[in-house]
């Protein structure tokens, strides 16, 4: 079966940047309102084949909240990875050694929840981050809901599944990235670091938190202080605190937040 992306934001991503790899463009019948017709216009600029499918029909190709709208890939896109921007390790170290200013980066330890893994890369990829990196063990790849909650963001911004996370931080912490692992019983707040710096911010599964020898690559551990009763954050929702933060200290003095 031929994979398949669904949803406003992520057909939008991949019609403007994959076009070549989309096989056909499905469309509700009946749905001719502003965002589909957007959708209909850059597929016509872009020469992708757009069908118009009945529900039944639609429901059976996507089956999750698709919004009217499904993407068909190509028999040779369907056998790469499932965004324009996969990346292996040696990529990623490969653009350390040469960035001309100090990277930002997401690492999530065993997040299996593909809407927690879709909101991280589209917080990841809002606050500048060069790369999302996850093991490929224990933890949720690229998946259709994880495109379609990623709004985008899956297409444009590279995810890296390593096979040893822990060797993957050494080799950060060696390239000069300093490594911040989130924990709920760390001593240090986040906001007493200087994240301006080259910096990769680590992050745990929810239930588990960072694994023994995660936590042993970090240069440190710190928390994000709790003003109310709840003991932790979402894991989306702590990513996105913590990208936010390092974007702050990095702006320039005297300009304006949105």
């Amino acid at each position: 079966m031929s994979r398949v992306t669904y949803g406003i934001h992520a057909v939008d991503g991949l019609l403007r940047q994959r076009p070549g790899g989309i096989a056909r463009l499905c469309v509700l019948k009946g749905r001719e309102d502003r965002r589909v017709q957007a959708l209909l216009t850059l597929a016509a600029n872009q020469g992708v084949r757009v069908e118009r499918l009945d529900k039944r029909a639609l429901d059976a190709m996507a089956p999750g909240r698709h919004q009217g709208v499904a993407a068909e890939l190509s028999a040779e896109v369907d056998r790469a990875p499932s965004t324009a921007q996969a990346w292996q390790e040696p990529d990623l170290l490969q653009v350390l050694d040469t960035a001309e200013s100090p990277c930002l980066l997401l690492v999530l330890d065993g997040v299996t929840d593909p809407h927690n893994l879709g909101a991280c890369l589209r917080s990841a990829e809002a606050a500048g981050a060069m790369a999302v990196v996850v093991p490929k063990d224990k933890s949720v790849g690229m998946t259709p809901t994880v495109q379609k909650v990623a709004c985008g963001a899956a297409e444009v911004l590279p995810l890296v599944q390593v096979t040893n996370l822990a060797r993957t931080l050494k080799a950060l912490r060696e390239r000069g990235v300093w490594v911040y692992g989130a924990a709920g019983e760390a001593a240090e707040s986040l906001y007493d670091q200087d994240l301006r710096a080259p910096v990769a911010l680590v992050l745990g599964s929810e239930g588990k938190g960072l694994r023994r020898l995660t936590r042993e690559g970090c240069d440190a551990l710190v928390q994000l202080p709790m003003a109310g009763s709840v003991s932790s954050l979402n894991v989306s929702v702590a990513a996105g605190v913590c990208l936010f933060e390092a974007v702050r200290q990095r702006r320039p003095t005297g300009t304006a937040g949105a």
